[in-house]
């Protein structure tokens, strides 16, 4: 049936070309041969045309019913009225989202650099393989993948730690240790979307690099605490999570359980905070955990303070001692009221090997708030060589539902306009041009009336800018070089020169 509509739409293609000919019959014996020469052609395609469609049979029919149903369906998409919203688990950004996220944004720039890390990016568009190596978590099964028209596999970024992964690798022989750097990169993951979690997101990475022992840990938990202080969060509403994947990695060596097996008892053991207990422990059954390891590292991992931990782990437990130095550096800093230890904690990513940690709410209504740890091994996945590091992510959604929940929001609705500039008459708009860009030359920010527009109208759009001034230039007023200036804080009217108009908007700004 393909075949037959492509033999048609050929023969159609002929048959216009031939009137094309024959309109123009008195160019000449060239013009009569190819015209012969195309009749033969027609009389060919119109065969075939009539043989294929005699082939299709009964089925024939149903071919052209599903054809003309195909085309009623793409005629019914082209007429439907167009889906205005964004992808399912994406978002627009309008103006009044954009200064949400800007501040936002400028809060973690802001902590980031009173920490002393400097800001990097990367394409959102990397090589799969970067992804598949050593991800976890089913990453692999969520990326947003495609393959370019040179057969390149390439993914739209889930996370940034492989990116910064293979920059570092990239130059390692020239960095100079210790790495202190930050990022806000957009990350795209299919996922279910569920409140505070989106297929795409921003998400604020802070990493320390070419640092082995605990004080990297407790300098990245430094900072994203200062973070939630800084927008008014205290530790009554949130708490870190803190544990260390060699805990499980010690008991599971205990209880005989094979190095090979640790990888996918992290992935189960990461369910815990998702499913119960008896659940998770018949997936470690059913992943050939022993019944006596299952039940003892649910039981080892249910502990939550350093007396029963140094029990089971023995006193001398190299574990044990480091996350105790993690404590005693989060008192020094001043935050460690903010610490819980919680050995449940893994992380799904596949990549962390040490010290791992995780920001929840209090009152349980939001899923992780961040999170993060240490990843001393990930550069051999990439074939380099190994170098120790420890990070964190903090994604832009889940934070902006728990401030929302708790009235921490800024008002960002003051607007950033001192000046709406409008001219009176049409004759006058390029002088209100050149007093607009006078006032630009200024440092002013000046919203500029573009079209003729009726004095009321103007009031009104400055009073929902929240603009301080309007400076309305009148034929008068302008034949003199002066501006009628208007504060509209209590509506005082005073005629300024043109020239000065922006020291003069400054001098009364700094009265009030």
């Amino acid at each position: 049936a393909a075949r037959a509509r492509a033999m048609l739409l050929l023969c159609t293609s002929m048959a216009a070309l031939m009137a094309a000919l024959q309109a123009r019959g008195a160019a000449g014996l060239a013009c009569g041969t190819a015209s012969g020469r195309l009749h033969k052609t027609a009389h060919t395609c119109r065969t075939l045309t009539t043989r294929l469609s005699a082939s299709t049979g009964s089925t024939g029919g149903r071919t052209s019913a599903a054809v003309t149903q195909n085309a009623e369906k793409d005629a019914a998409k082209r007429t439907a009225p167009m889906d205005l919203n964004p992808p399912r688990g994406t978002r627009d950004f309008y103006p009044e989202d954009m200064a949400l996220r800007n501040w936002l944004f400028g809060q973690w720039r802001r902590i980031a650099s009173l920490h002393g890390f400097e800001e990097y990016d990367a394409p959102v568009l990397e090589t799969e393989d970067l992804y598949i190596r050593k991800a976890g978590e089913d990453v692999s099964q969520q990326l947003y993948n495609m393959e370019d028209r040179s057969g390149r596999r390439l993914a739209l970024r889930p996370e940034m730690t492989p990116s910064l992964a293979r920059m570092v690798l990239a130059r390692q022989k020239s960095l100079t240790l210790p790495l202190k750097w930050f990022s806000i990169p957009q990350c795209w993951r299919y996922e279910r979307t569920t409140r505070g979690r989106r297929r795409e997101h921003y998400q604020w990475n802070m990493d320390v690099w070419g640092v082995g022992g605990i004080q990297a840990e407790a300098e990245l938990l430094s900072a994203s605490v200062s973070f939630m202080r800084s927008v008014g969060l205290t530790s009554a509403e949130v708490g870190v999570k803190v544990s260390s994947r060699g805990v499980l990695a010690e008991l599971l060596t205990k209880l005989g359980v094979p190095d090979d097996r640790f990888a996918a008892t992290c992935v189960l053991v990461d369910k815990l905070d998702k499913l119960p207990a008896d659940a998770v422990r018949q997936s470690l059954l059913d992943g050939g955990l022993p019944e006596e390891a299952a039940t003892t590292l649910l039981e080892a991992l249910a502990v939550k303070d350093f007396d029963e931990l140094r029990r089971i782990m023995g006193a001398d437990s190299p574990v044990v001692r480091e996350l105790e130095h993690l404590f005693d550096l989060a008192e020094a800093y001043g935050y460690r009221d903010w610490l819980v230890l919680d050995l449940s904690v893994v992380r799904g990513l596949a990549y962390y090997t040490g010290l791992v940690f995780e920001g929840f709410d209090r009152s349980g209504e939001l899923r992780a708030i961040f999170g993060g740890g240490r990843y001393d091994k990930l550069l051999s996945t990439f074939g380099g060589e190994n170098l120790p590091a420890a990070g964190f992510g903090y994604g832009d959604a889940v934070i902006v539902e728990l401030l929302k929940e708790k009235g921490l929001l800024p008002d960002l609705s003051s607007s950033e306009i001192d000046v709406v500039v409008f001219a009176m008459q049409e004759s006058l708009q390029s002088t209100a041009v050149s007093v607009a860009s006078s006032l630009r030359r200024g440092g002013k920010r000046v919203d500029l009336v573009l079209e003729q527009r009726k004095t009321k109208w103007v009031f009104k759009h400055a009073d929902r800018l929240k603009a301080r001034y309007v400076a309305v230039v009148a034929e008068s007023e302008a034949e003199k070089g002066l501006v009628r200036l208007k504060r509209l804080a209590d509506g005082e009217q005073t005629d300024v020169p043109m020239e000065g108009l922006a020291e003069y908007i400054s001098a009364d700004g700094d009265k009030q």
